[in-house]
């Protein structure tokens, strides 16, 4: 008898689930899907708009070139030739301190310094900071039990090694304000569990990052760029924005196998042990057990869930309490990006740099800016710069409540305090993204909770979760959960499973959810 599977969400995860399903289909699988998104487009978080020949990313703009899952999906999808990276002539990455624009000093991995002249001399950090965070290297390692390291907060970790200067002024705003957390809650082992390891291995941050670059060095020396070649470089994206792969998930696995603007409200399982989900939509009137509410019901041998874990909390508490209370257990925050474009004549500034980040010290409303005509090459039509501001997330989990027009001219007002843009430009292009409760908080604990989740799921037979709530927010990680997901619906309905590259059990979260400097993150992404 064939099997029926319904994936909620469709998002890069649930999309990706729903890609694995048809190939067990095509494969000989006796089994049929359907995809159901509660809003009314495909994508999920990944979220291009194209006009004009400008082409704006809303969601996240990029993924890490390091992480090979993405690129085996877009070849099997034939699009890989379609991958780009970023453009490295314009590299530059700066901090807001005292309202003015500091340059990332050379030779800082992630946050902790690697050269000395370079750190000697910014004006990022005062005298007595750049001392402490020299102390890094005397200061002993924190002992840890056999059993492995504790979890504890990256703002406990950083300030313990590097002191609170180098905490505020560049680890929050780079790891904290980029995956819209809280530092003070934010568990390491969760996210960057390399900077525990590091200071085992080395008793040191600084002494780990200056391994890791003679290590980077050395691999650059023996592998040359070739003239002519493709230029790796640490972030890769889409010529046509990142949600040209889910938009070819979606023509993948048939677009007609999608139903939007369907809203799972409830799952229980009927008398014969399948699952009935309660749905709320168009549709409904078009089902024999619809009401006039335009609620109906639908069963399924299985059911992944890509929906955000608090969307599936309350779906499944009638179902699961005990999921559903694990579930609630991880928080969000908001956010949304403000993409807007200008003639070049009205940007005098400097246009040789990817990203400005600003801590939340500084208390800025725009917490993030990436120059998207200047990081990836064919964005923008001739004479026009495009910028994208980033608002909301922990710090600020207000900012939404702010009008689109509102959100245009305080993005505006920013570029011209911060970047000296013309006080008369107005904008060519204005386009506002909006991600109510979308961004995932791993706090202190989080894989605790996710063992504990995992064991609650091995119980249920044909349900599965995806997402980046769980185990990595990356757009990768995002993927590898839909395979994840996939792979154990199927083990459930008995079909043979065959598992993806070993890069599907990645456990670090540390791709970013916003805009992130290249040359600072350029010590981490390697081990992710």
């Amino acid at each position: 008898m064939t099997k029926h599977v319904i994936i909620i969400g469709a998002g890069i995860a649930g999309l990706t689930a729903a890609w694995r399903l048809k190939c067990a289909r095509d494969a000989g699988a006796d089994l049929d899907f359907q995809v159901l998104e509660s809003s009314g487009r495909v994508g999920g978080q990944l979220w291009t708009d194209q006009r004009d020949g400008l082409i704006a990313d809303g969601g996240s703009d990029s993924y890490l070139t390091a992480k090979p899952s993405l690129k085996r999906l877009a070849t099997e999808l034939g699009i890989a030739g379609e991958i780009c990276g970023t453009n490295e002539d314009n590299k530059g990455t700066y901090l807001v301190k005292r309202g003015k624009l500091v340059e990332l000093p050379d030779g800082i991995m992630l946050f902790a310094p690697t050269k000395i002249l370079p750190m000697a001399t910014t004006r990022l950090y005062s005298w007595p900071a750049k001392f402490r965070m020299l102390g890094d290297l005397i200061k002993p390692r924190k002992k840890q039990p056999e059993s492995g390291p504790v979890d504890e907060s990256i703002a406990s970790l950083v300030t313990r090694r590097l002191g609170r200067e180098c905490l505020t002024r560049l680890a929050e705003p780079l790891v904290g304000g980029v995956n819209g957390s809280d530092v003070e809650t934010m568990s390491t082992l969760a996210t960057y569990p390399q900077l525990l390891e590091m200071e085992q291995e080395f008793g040191s941050l600084v002494r780990g990052f200056l391994a890791q670059r003679k290590r980077n060095e050395a691999q650059a020396k023996a592998h040359p760029h070739k003239p002519g070649a493709p230029r790796w470089t640490f972030f890769s994206s889409f010529e046509g924005g990142m949600q040209s792969i889910t938009d070819a998930l979606a023509e993948g696995i048939g677009r007609e196998r999608i139903t939007c603007k369907a809203r799972v409200t409830a799952l229980s399982r009927d008398e014969d042990g399948r699952y009935l989900l309660t749905v709320s939509g168009p549709e409904g009137d078009k089902h024999p057990r619809g009401d006039c509410h335009g609620e109906y019901q639908l069963s399924a041998d299985a059911v992944i869930s890509a929906a955000p874990a608090w969307a599936s909390a309350e779906m499944l508490e009638g179902l699961a309490p005990q999921i559903t209370r694990n579930l609630e257990e991880i928080p969000f925050s908001s956010c949304a990006t403000i993409v807007l474009g200008f003639n070049e004549a009205d940007a005098p500034f400097k246009k040789n740099w990817h990203g400005v980040l600003s801590p939340d010290i500084e208390k800025q409303p725009v917490t993030g800016i990436s120059l998207i005509s200047s990081k990836w090459s064919g964005r923008a039509p001739k004479g026009t710069i495009v910028l994208r501001g980033f608002v909301g997330g922990a710090r600020d989990p207000e900012a939404l409540d702010f009008s689109d027009q509102e959100l245009i001219e305080i993005t505006r007002e920013s570029f011209i305090h911060l970047l000296r843009l013309s006080q008369a430009a107005k904008p060519t292009y204005a386009r506002v993204f909006r991600f109510p409760r979308s961004m995932p908080q791993y706090t202190v604990g989080h894989l605790d909770r996710m063992a504990q989740l995992d064991g609650l799921l091995a119980n249920e037979c044909g349900l599965a979760l995806a997402g980046a709530a769980y185990r990595g927010v990356g757009v990768p990680n995002c993927l590898e959960s839909g395979e994840e997901a996939a792979a154990k619906v199927l083990d459930d309905l008995g079909f043979t499973s065959h598992s993806q590259d070993d890069d599907t059990h990645v456990i670090a979260a540390s791709e970013p959810q916003s805009e992130a400097p290249d040359q600072a993150r350029s010590g981490i992404e390697e081990e992710a």
